[in-house]
């Protein structure tokens, strides 16, 4: 073969290697753009899925949010005193341990009663437990904390106190709301039964705003409170779990 046959060959083989080099490096580089490919579509499709599950929890439905959530709280606007349109509310309460009806003021204590029924019609209490329940000096089931603690609010506090009893005596029966101690503002979202006449010490802030009746189903908290705590203690979680599984009122 002649000097000029065996450089043709080479320049042959050497464009060859090359042409197979190329091609090798296309291969990798469309494997690898396959690979993004994939990788991006399952993040597409993981944030569409967390943004849907998202939707589902959204506050209110909480899990609350109070609610639902709702964060452990929830974010509820108070609504006007006037939304309780003066005039009695019947709601009925379905709990874990019985039903429960109750007819609520609106002409007594119309901001408790419109905070009430608006968070009702909202599904705020839906799944929440009565987390509270005393024995001994007074004798009530406290209601309506999404977080189970006894800290849960609806997102706002409202006051003053309403329909306060100038003696101080709560009979069995009594639908009052809850409130930090002194502090006649921070009434929210919790409430408490009493099911058997109880005498609560006003202090500096007052009594507690009463602003509805137990009409139907105070046996059924009875039944609770004669079941008594977890602990046995005169103050505390109750032994029989109530959970409020729906609220209508009209």
């Amino acid at each position: 073969m002649s000097t000029k046959s065996r450089e043709r060959e080479q320049a042959r083989r050497r464009e060859e290697k090359w042409d197979r080099h190329v091609a090798q490096l296309r291969a990798k580089r469309q494997r690898t753009w396959s690979i993004v490919g994939v990788v991006a579509a399952l993040v597409v499709i993981g944030v569409a899925v967390w943004w849907a599950l998202s939707a589902t929890q959204a506050p209110g439905t909480d899990a609350g949010g109070d609610g639902t959530a709702p964060s452990a709280s929830g974010e509820h606007t108070l609504p006007p005193a006037s939304a309780a349109e003066g005039r009695d509310w019947t709601s009925t309460l379905t709990t874990s341990a019985g039903d429960l009806t109750l007819t609520l003021d609106g002409a007594a204590a119309p901001q408790a009663v419109a905070s009430f029924v608006s968070l009702a019609e909202s599904g705020y209490f839906d799944g929440t437990s009565c987390h509270r329940l005393t024995t001994s000096g007074i004798y009530v089931l406290q209601c309506g904390d999404p977080t189970g603690t006894g800290t849960g609010d609806p997102g706002y506090s409202f006051g003053p106190i309403e329909n306060a009893p100038s003696d101080d005596v709560y009979p069995a029966g009594t639908v009052a709301m809850a409130r930090q101690g002194g502090d006649g503002e921070s009434m929210g979202s919790q409430f408490f039964l009493v099911y058997e006449d109880s005498t609560i010490p006003s202090d500096a802030a007052g009594g507690y705003t009463v602003f509805g009746t137990i009409t139907s189903g105070l046996d059924v908290v009875q039944a609770v409170a004669d079941a008594g705590t977890q602990d046995g203690s005169g103050d505390g979680s109750p032994a029989t779990p109530v959970t409020i599984e729906g609220v209508e009122t009209q």
